[in-house]
């Protein structure tokens, strides 16, 4: 994203959601990585949920994420 990511409306509004809500980080590091969150189910399950940050602070649903990880069933030998 590197610098369009500034200009983006929707990652001034993540900033301030997450100012108000108390975060606050050091800001050390590249700055430039979008995240993501992925649920593998065992065996041949495969991915149950692919979550891509599209801009910084995007975030993932958590009930998505529960939902995901109560699909995934124990692998048998």
């Amino acid at each position: 994203m590197m610098l369009s990511g500034f200009f983006r409306l929707g990652v001034w509004q993540n900033f301030f959601r997450a100012w108000r809500s108390g975060y606050s980080g050091n800001l050390e590091g590249e700055g430039f990585t979008l995240g993501g969150v992925y649920v593998i189910g065992a065996g041949r399950q495969g991915v149950l949920l692919e979550h891509r940050e599209k801009e910084f602070g995007d975030k993932v649903s958590l009930p998505s994420v529960l939902e995901a990880a109560e699909k995934i069933k124990p692998q048998t030998s």
